[in-house]
């Protein structure tokens, strides 16, 4: 049965309990899918109440299949597998708890004699992962020099702390985790014998980091004996007793350690002593005695990947009888009178003897100095320092120790890279090489060219437009040049045209590329270049009226197969031009025949009255007007809302009947949000959450819905599936049924965006590290990006300005990058003091780029270029996607199971709403009543229209 767990008042770092099992991410490669062809996983959860203990880097990079990452109970022929412990490692089903702490300091430090030759600890990692289900411990330290790499292997007591403070645990028993918690300190002492080298060990827990981390300092010092290469310690099973304390726990031994040359071996043994000490908890008195049984104890020597392994299977319990645990010498418990530096030989029982160490001599007669008497076998180029008892060999200034730890050798001078052509940057037309004097060097990519230097790619510049729209943009390597079109004139950034080309031949002659003018409508010109009045697209057979400058005239769109609507200029005699009509040709004029998307062209109807509905160009204002044309006090409205002064259109008598599970929303802006097996409605009165309002509005049984976005311009929602590897969609419509677009070639499809303006859908796929791009009814299908990720997870796009923005969670190097909606220009924005970027949106108003970290708990944007970061909110719980709308931005919380509101401007959560059925939501999407930078409806649009508006 689990134990219960207890929560009491204690200092900080006591723990309550010792860690269960931790559900950790998986990272990309052939170990993404289940091998049992399964349902794959949802994305990755976090695990409440559990603690990870802290490393600081990864051994190794290398990836395993998934099958072979499980840890098997055939110990340890899995030990080498697993043992690079990567942040990524499967534990699922309770298999274990990864301890794992990302940064660039270093938790082993000192210094160790080894034989002759002393070695410092420099860069040098201590790594650990514990199976808690069966006590199994494992540690790595990587980094350490030789030889004392080799030499540390009987140095098991290092890892020995793991399997004590995660042993498992017998009935009424506690594991030391349980009683020290999260901060402590332990002080070891190992004596070898026959050597009589001594080695101090000093491990500190310093508590609990912002990520519910443990991070744990390493500090060795003393000497060791030299183990020559080839060679395998074999460490014998052991039992060991703990006393224990209120804020202290100790424990002493004799351990024995077989070391293996080919056919030979050797029986070695050493002497420890270690106590623990915290900060006891007054409120739980632990055992007078425990004792841990190690049943199982390994230690392993990587020379490839310079490695030094422990593992180790243990549990705790009760301390047993004399009869399982004989009398123990005084020179194990530490009672003996021997002085220092004499040693302690244990005899029969309790019997003893003290005997003095190698280099000195008995009866107070001091000690033997080896340097002055010629005895130190100090190589060449070295110098010999005595110390009580030994001596040590140094090398000169210009010299390092050999392999054999006693010999020294000349340091080879450190070479210049770049003058030896040795380096690995990219051509010199596309990078350059600087030398870092220590024999390394740096590669950075010419001006033009991006990338690590290593690997230099071309910058599409002209993916930036920064030519006039008028003018055609040519990419050349490392630069590019601007031409005006046939008939205008300037250098390219600048273009005028003449009197050859009026508007509607422009048009006619250059069509646009970008949606709505790329729907293929080229328009019909008369003799003199003007629009013909009326326009019908050559595919679609729409047919409306456009007016002089060739907008549609609103009112006049027919269905295809039906009559085209009467066009024409009304004759003077007829009607004279009505005041809207008046005002808005003379605005038109003084706009040049061009307003831009911030100035005010009246609208008016086919009689050229004044519409009762007016709106300021693109910026989503609008009001109501009275026939004269003057406005309604009070019917302004804000973007994202439309004033009620149009008469309603009668519904139409027979309606298709809505699916049973389909809830149609009402009007105005309102979220969406993904949960599971459903898709919910969320209301904003203004930005404030409208929780009464908030229901189901599709219910999607048993798929895993986590991506999410909505075509403002079809009405139409998407998801992705990331338990039926699917892509669909379905419209906001009552009756409209669901539709899936793409059902082959997914596997774990999480983030998805749509861009409007293009009709295009990008979409992550987390299993196969892809990034991919198709037709919002699934057609040309292409793969944009399938190398550099591991795990893509969060997608956003600019559709007026062509951008694609994506996160990657890759725990090692996590980042944040953007390329054109074309995969072109690829680059990182943003890959420092990020942990988790979960959440991606772009904000069609600000032009900011924002992100929710759950890694960080922090919410930052930056400008489009990664210039301007800006910290919002410092203090998230877990986001899994966030959407701007407004002054605000809404995300869904997997600690909250909710969404959240957040001003943009204060940073403060400003409300909450929590669904009754709590379960973790995913994706957020806002449903405006107009699309951003756009129209709601495929109108086309005059040409030169575009380029005012910044597209």
């Amino acid at each position: 049965m689990e134990k219960p767990e207890v929560f009491v008042f204690c200092p900080a770092g006591w723990g309550h309990a010792a860690p269960r099992a931790l559900s950790a991410p998986r990272r990309g490669g052939q170990g993404k899918g289940s091998s049992s062809g399964g349902t794959p996983a949802a994305p990755e959860r976090p695990a409440p109440l559990s603690l990870q203990v802290g490393t600081n880097g990864v051994i190794s990079t290398q990836d395993f299949p998934r099958e072979t990452q499980y840890v098997d109970d055939d110990f340890p022929t899995d030990f080498p597998v697993i043992a690079p412990f990567l942040a990524d490692l499967d534990t699922s089903g309770d298999r274990g708890n990864i301890y794992y702490r990302q940064d660039d300091s270093r938790d082993v430090s000192g210094s160790l004699r080894v034989g002759r030759a002393s070695v410092r600890f420099q860069d040098v990692d201590l790594h650990a992962y514990i199976v808690g289900s069966d006590g199994r411990a494992y540690t790595a330290i990587s980094g350490v020099p030789q030889p004392a790499a080799r030499a540390l292997l009987p140095l098991l007591p290092v890892g020995g702390l793991f399997a004590w403070l995660f042993a498992l645990e017998e009935p009424g028993s506690e594991n030391g985790f349980s009683i020290t918690g999260a901060e402590f300190t332990q002080s070891l002492e190992v004596t070898f014998y026959p050597g009589g080298e001594t080695v101090q060990v000093t491990q500190t827990a310093e508590g609990l980091g912002p990520d519910n981390y443990l991070s744990l300092r390493t500090h060795i010092q003393g000497e060791v004996p030299f183990l020559p290469e080839n060679v395998t310690v074999h460490i014998t099973p052991y039992k060991e007793l703990y006393s224990y304390s209120s804020s202290a726990v100790t424990s002493s031994g004799q351990r024995e350690y077989v070391v293996v040359a080919g056919t030979a071996n050797q029986t070695l043994s050493y002497r420890l002593r270690q106590n623990v000490t915290f900060s006891g908890c007054p409120h739980v008195r632990p055992p007078a005695r425990q004792q841990l049984s190690v049943a199982r104890a390994f230690a392993l020597f990587d020379g490839h990947e310079h490695v030094l392994r422990y593992a180790l299977a243990a549990r705790i319990g009760p301390a047993r009888d004399d009869a399982e645990n004989p009398v123990v010498s005084p020179c194990h418990d530490g009672s003996h009178a021997c002085e220092a530096p004499a040693r302690c030989q244990p005899g029969v029982g309790t019997e003893y003897t003290c005997e003095c160490p190698a280099g000195y001599r008995p009866e107070g007669r001091g000690y033997v100095d080896e340097c002055a008497e010629g005895l130190s076998q100090c190589g060449p180029f070295s110098v010999c320092l005595n110390v009580p008892g030994s001596f040590r060999c140094e090398c000169r200034s210009g010299y390092q120790p050999a392999g054999d730890g006693q010999a020294c050798v000349p340091l080879a001078p450190p070479s210049d890279p770049c003058e030896a052509g040795r380096h690995p940057c990219a051509p010199g037309d596309r990078a350059r090489c600087l030398s870092r004097g220590d024999g390394r060097a740096t590669c950075e990519c010419l001006p033009g060219y991006t990338g690590d230097g290593i690997h230099c790619s071309d910058v599409d510049e002209c993916a930036e437009s920064p030519c006039h729209p008028a003018a055609i943009c040519y990419n050349t390597p490392g630069s590019f040049s601007c031409r005006c079109r046939p008939g205008y004139a300037g250098d390219g950034f600048q273009c005028t045209y003449g009197e050859r080309l009026t508007p509607c031949q422009h048009e006619q002659m250059y069509p646009r590329e970008v949606p709505p003018l790329g729907d293929g409508h080229v328009p019909q010109c008369d003799e003199q270049g003007r629009y013909r009045p009326l326009q019908c697209h050559g595919n679609s057979g729409h047919c409306w009226c456009v007016d002089a400058a060739g907008q549609e005239i609103a009112g006049t769109r027919t269905a295809p197969g039906t009559t085209p609507p009467r066009c024409g200029s009304p004759e003077p005699t007829e009607r004279p031009p009505s005041m809207c009509e008046r005002w808005r040709q003379s605005l038109l004029e003084h706009y040049g025949g061009s307003p831009r998307g911030d100035q005010y062209v009246p609208q008016c109807d086919p009689s050229g009255d004044f519409t009762p509905l007016q709106c300021h160009g693109d910026s989503g204002y609008c009001w109501c007007v009275e026939q004269s044309g003057r406005e309604i006090p009070g019917t302004r409205s804000e973007p994202g809302t439309t004033p009620p002064c149009l008469p309603s259109v009668a519904p139409p008598s027979v309606r298709p009947e809505p699916r049973p599970d389909v809830s149609p929303p009402t009007t105005g802006t309102f979220l969406l949000y993904a949960q599971g097996q459903q898709i919910g409605y969320l209301p904003l009165n203004g930005t404030r959450l409208h929780k009464e309002g908030a229901r189901t509005l599709l219910s999607l049984h048993g798929s895993i819905v986590v991506g999410i976005d909505y075509d403002c311009r079809e009405r139409m929602i998407y998801w992705t599936d990331v338990a039926g590897r699917t892509i669909s969609r379905a419209g906001l419509e009552p009756g409209s049924e669901p539709e899936t677009i793409i059902s082959s070639g997914l596997m774990s499809p999480e983030g998805l965006a749509v861009d409007h303006l293009r009709r295009a859908l990008f979409w992550t796929d987390s299993g196969l590290d892809r990034i991919e791009r198709a037709r919002l009814d699934g057609s040309e299908r292409r793969v944009l990006f399938d190398s550099d990720l591991v795990n893509p997870r969060a997608i956003a796009v600019d559709p007026v300005r062509g951008n694609l923005y994506w996160t990657d969670w890759n725990r090692e190097a996590p980042k944040i990058e953007t390329s054109t909606v074309n995969g072109a220009n690829r680059r990182v924005l943003v890959h420092t003091d990020i942990g988790l970027p979960n959440g991606l949106t772009f904000d069609p108003f600000s032009k900011l780029l924002c992100w929710a970290d759950a890694g960080t708990k922090h919410l930052e944007c930056t400008f489009p270029d990664g210039s301007g970061r800006r910290l919002v909110q410092n203090n998230l719980n877990y986001p899994f996607s966030i959407v701007s709308y407004a002054n605000h931005f809404y995300h869904t919380d997997w600690r909250r199971d909710g969404v959240i509101a957040v001003n943009k401007e204060t940073g403060s959560f400003t409300d909450e709403y929590l669904p009754e059925q709590r379960s973790h939501l995913y994706g957020i999407t806002a449903v405006y009543p107009y699309c951003p930078g756009g129209k709601t409806h495929p109108n086309p649009i005059p040409w030169e229209f575009w380029w005012v508006l910044g597209v």
